[in-house]
């Protein structure tokens, strides 16, 4: 997997990110805003999912990868996060045929074991489903975190050593890349937080060393094909150096 490099430009001359990363923050304010339980903004932000994979489909994006539960989430009241995986397997039965038809691939990384045997069952029988398509690869972060992902990863390669299959001074930047949740795919060229937070919540740490950050007040279930559109105009305008001086980067697209 090459880092970094991975957005492309559209007929217009605009880069467009080939790869987006989300946090879907502000369900539980939505709802409370409305005089609502928190829970009440997580079956309208499954809505809203529908809307941007729809919409990122139509745009031409490549891989769509949402944080939908992180490691620490499991702290929330027990009741939440309950109605939480309720609906997430609900969810994925109900998208799964939806999914499917559109080309759809679904990929679900983090770590699995603290999940029910049903949920369990329920992504292994839809990323099989979706495991041949070929348009947008939407990956879902349940029960993910940045540092979790490294550390798994920290541990394979130290089990390689131990074996005598490895030696340390063979780990690279690329090995460990090649280690991590998806390794087959490019590292997020944007990053979309909603909700007004502006912090990356131990999401994606290594695979967004170079990623643009783009922040919004627009709480998730509110977030539609206009708001994508904002963030996709604003990161169009940015200029990707990656180390190099701003007249490298204008000499280099203006020779391709």
């Amino acid at each position: 997997m090459t880092q970094g490099t991975s957005q492309e430009p559209d007929p217009h001359g605009k880069q467009v990110p080939q790869h987006i990363a989300v946090i879907m923050d502000g369900n539980g304010r939505w709802a409370k805003r409305r005089g609502l339980p928190r829970y009440a903004g997580h079956p309208v932000g499954v809505e809203a999912v529908r809307r941007i994979v729809e919409a990122c489909v139509e745009r031409g994006i490549s891989v769509l990868t949402l944080f939908a539960f992180s490691s620490e989430n499991w702290r929330r009241p027990q009741k939440e996060v309950s109605l939480i995986m309720d609906l997430f397997i609900r969810s994925l039965k109900k998208e799964a045929r939806r999914l499917h038809r559109n080309g759809v691939k679904l990929r679900v990384i983090g770590d699995r074991k603290a999940f029910s045997d049903t949920l369990q069952r329920q992504i292994h029988e839809v990323e099989s489903l979706t495991e041949g398509n070929t348009g947008l690869t939407l990956q879902v972060a349940a029960n993910y975190g940045g540092q979790w992902d490294i550390v798994q990863a920290a541990r394979r390669l130290a089990q390689r050593v131990h074996e005598g299959d490895l030696l340390p001074e063979q780990i690279s930047e690329s090995l460990f890349d090649e280690t991590l949740s998806f390794p087959d795919l490019p590292n997020p060229d944007l990053f979309i937080r909603t909700g007004g937070e502006k912090r990356i919540s131990n999401f994606l740490l290594w695979q967004c060393a170079y990623t643009e950050l783009y922040f919004t007040d627009i709480l998730w279930p509110d977030f539609d094909s206009a708001a994508l559109d904002a963030a996709l105009a604003d990161f169009s305008n940015r200029q990707r150096r990656f180390g190099r001086t701003g007249d490298q980067v204008r000499d280099q697209a203006e020779a391709s």
